[in-house]
């Protein structure tokens, strides 16, 4: 069966995005410091140890965090770099539709937060040594991870398609998740309830990525989460889009 031309042109980009991550060290780098600040969080200061019991609370608890400053670095050049180098140019003649070229270059960099998450999997392989853990909501936690490195790097990848400085776009991607897991945050939603009354505080926390996240950590499957990403994800792609079509007609 023949490949529909946008399908082709997307799986296209995705394996050159892909393959300039694998030939250049930042993917190497991002999963290495990654991986090194995920252990730090999870054993020294979520004590990891000290809590005597199976579960890897301890290590999910730092996930939103650490992706808000390390997934806007792995975003922060797919469209910033292209710009700069002039290589947009080229890549905007290409007979492919718009939406292929931005999925093509998300999913590339969504495979390689995916990456550095199944290796943490021994941390799980640990946890069962240690006791009986609650598999499900581990499972469903490594999901919702996933689902909210997407999110982050959606967000990087609009905030890179609006500047051709990649400092620029990690800057704008990481102020923008920061307000969008700050929301999330009991201090902030107590300041919330105090001006504008504790129905709307609790409104607003919804739109927060933490406030989401926290749910599948408790092991429930909430698809109102699953919305919640896939929504946030669609709404920034689109936005990614709309710039990138912009350069493409001017």
């Amino acid at each position: 069966m023949k490949k529909r031309p946008g399908l082709a042109s997307m799986a296209a980009i995705y394996r050159r995005e892909l393959l300039s991550y694998l030939t250049t060290p930042t993917a190497y780098v991002f999963v290495a410091v990654f991986l090194f600040a995920i252990g730090l969080f999870t054993f020294q200061v979520g004590g990891f140890f000290d809590q005597r019991r199976a579960d890897l609370s301890a290590f999910f608890a730092f996930h939103p965090w650490l992706f808000m400053v390390f997934l806007p670095a792995i975003a922060m050049r797919l469209w910033a770099e292209e710009t700069r180098s002039g290589a947009i140019e080229l890549l905007l003649t290409l007979p492919a539709p718009t939406w292929s070229l931005v999925l093509g270059k998300y999913l590339a960099a969504w495979t390689v937060a995916g990456a550095a998450l199944v290796l943490t999997f021994p941390l799980w392989i640990t946890v069962n040594f240690l006791g009986s853990p609650d598999n499900a909501a581990i499972f469903t936690a490594y999901l919702s991870s996933f689902l909210m490195a997407g999110a982050y790097i959606a967000i990087g990848s609009a905030m890179s398609a609006l500047t051709p400085a990649q400092v620029v776009a990690f800057v704008l991607a990481v102020l923008a998740s920061f307000v969008l897991t700050a929301l999330g945050l009991p201090l902030v939603s107590d300041f919330f309830a105090g001006v504008v009354g504790g129905g709307v505080a609790e409104t607003i926390s919804r739109f927060s990525i933490l406030y989401h996240f926290d749910a599948a950590q408790r092991g429930v499957v909430d698809f109102r989460s699953v919305f919640y990403f896939a929504t946030l994800i669609a709404l920034c792609l689109g936005f990614t889009a709309v710039s990138v079509d912009a350069r493409r007609g001017g």
